[in-house]
């Protein structure tokens, strides 16, 4: 089976949804679909309640975080807490320091995910990391809190970074446009299989630059990495199941 680990169903109208969960059924795609606030998260439990091909990642974007009250904060993390049977990750968490520059932004962005890093720990469920232009600073705040089931979505890290998201055992994901991504060709070339995933972030990371991605264009990141590592379709499916059940604790 494909997985498509990081994608945003929320975007798309239920009859959208149902169609894309027919074409993921047909080509054998898992989806894990992913909260980035309370609106979201609750849309996010509606469509996985719904589907059965469909698992659930509940998170708060950072920026969208930023417009959160303590207390609102705080039913969210109870909100992730009572779903915690019901979802198999928290995500998308992290930090932004493109789209918020402010040092009292920054700073409350890395309270926020200090907190979301420890409910992760409590709940014991991975995260999946949003760390645009925050790189180094998401990677010494997981180590500081000893986060060990971690995977890096859509890391734009140079590669120094790169080597410690692999010395710390976690995993970063090759998006859909590694197509036309010369970072992420390095990044299917580089890393070993066995600390890869493959996401599409639907609706964006179109693979031929059209709009609406959809997750069962993830086999174009497969693909791509069986070129570039110049191995078959069928070990690069199989070893990322492996990585899925080694991170997730289960088979799919």
């Amino acid at each position: 089976m494909y997985i498509d680990i990081h994608c945003h169903l929320d975007y798309y109208k239920d009859e959208e949804i149902e169609e894309i969960v027919k074409q993921c059924i047909k080509d054998n795609v898992l989806i894990v679909t992913t909260g980035v606030n309370p609106k979201a998260n609750r849309r996010v439990m509606e469509i996985v309640n719904s589907y059965s091909q469909v698992k659930a990642s509940l998170g708060m974007y950072p920026i969208d975080s930023l417009s959160l009250s303590d207390e609102e904060i705080e039913r969210e993390h109870d909100f992730i807490f009572d779903n915690s049977d019901k979802i198999i990750a928290i995500g998308e968490v992290g930090m932004d320091f493109k789209e918020s520059t402010s040092k009292e932004e920054h700073k409350k962005q890395e309270e926020i995910f200090e907190d979301i890093i420890e409910l992760a720990k409590e709940i014991d469920k991975p995260l999946i990391i949003h760390s645009r232009k925050a790189e180094k600073e998401c990677i010494e705040i997981l180590e500081k809190h000893k986060a060990k089931k971690v995977i890096m979505h859509c890391f734009n890290g140079n590669f120094s970074l790169i080597k410690r998201v692999i010395e710390n055992g976690w995993y970063l994901t090759v998006p859909t446009s590694v197509t036309r991504s010369e970072h992420f060709q390095k990044v299917a070339k580089e890393i070993p299989l066995d600390k890869l995933f493959c996401e599409t972030d639907s609706p964006f990371l179109h693979p031929f630059k059209e709009r609406n991605n959809k997750p069962y264009l993830v086999i174009e990141s497969y693909k791509k990495i069986a070129e570039i590592k110049g191995i078959s379709l069928k070990k690069v499916e199989e070893q990322i199941e492996n990585n899925f059940e080694n991170v997730f604790g289960t088979r799919i």
